[in-house]
């Protein structure tokens, strides 16, 4: 039977490819960085020009890439399914957006922003910040930050999410470590649900027992395959017969 309701959930595997760099992989951003120093509020009211240094590094590297294959997939089916398609992004990148995803929610923030720690507001900055930097809104100095969600603060959107998880019927992960909650959690949710659960990955995530299916291989290969058998309906789903 054809899913009518779908959620993808994407992590860093999905952006590598087209150069981000990830973070716990090898050769990833915290072998040359201390989270702590750069990714949480502690770290930011200690020293905000260090961390705001380490944000405008990343926003160059994301402004020099594209989006690859897999991004153009998911854009794709997100136009011409049938069905719902809900795309949730683990990535600060806006790779999606550029691939043509519009139904996408960013749990985790989004590197192209700022937000403003005075006011609240929150506006798009390709370019540096720096702390002496004013408000576009209040006109305040000092409060500017990333608006991505550091460690020990609660992902955006929660509640959508897992209205959208308890609804859907098939729910897929890609490019995710298992490591990183709620995300990681998300196919425990879906699974209860009822909804068939399948991953791909470069390699079986820390989750992977609790996928239906599994796929492992580059995103750029495994996805627009994936997509282009779902668009075609040569896809099974049958939560029974499944471990």
């Amino acid at each position: 039977m054809r899913p009518k309701n779908i959620v993808i959930l994407t992590g860093a595997g999905i952006s590598a490819e087209s150069g981000i760099q990830t973070f716990r992989d090898k050769g990833g951003l915290w072998e040359k960085y201390r989270l702590e120093d750069v990714a949480t509020p502690q770290a930011f009211r200690k020293n905000p020009a260090f961390v705001l240094d380490f944000y405008n590094k990343r926003k160059k590297d994301l402004l020099k890439v594209e989006p690859n294959a897999a991004h153009f997939a998911l854009a794709r089916l997100e136009k011409e399914y049938p069905g719902k398609v809900l795309l949730v992004t683990q990535n600060v990148d806006d790779l999606h957006e550029r691939a043509g995803s519009k139904n996408l929610i960013h749990m985790h923030g989004e590197l192209l922003k700022v937000r403003c720690e005075h006011c609240g507001a929150i506006f798009r900055e390709e370019g540096d910040i720096f702390v002496d930097n004013p408000c576009a809104s209040c006109g305040k100095s000092g409060g500017l930050r990333p608006h991505v969600v550091w460690f020990g603060e609660t992902p955006l959107f929660l509640e959508k999410i897992y209205s959208a998880l308890n609804e859907c019927d098939l729910f897929v992960a890609i490019g995710t470590s298992g490591t990183v909650y709620p995300a990681a959690g998300f196919v425990v949710v879906a699974r209860k649900a009822g909804a068939y659960c399948v991953e791909l990955n470069l390699e079986p995530s820390a989750m992977a027992d609790y996928f239906h299916e599994h796929h492992y291989g580059p995103a750029t290969k495994i996805v627009p395959t994936f997509v282009e058998k779902l668009l075609q309906t040569k896809i099974s789903f049958d939560t029974e017969k499944s471990p």
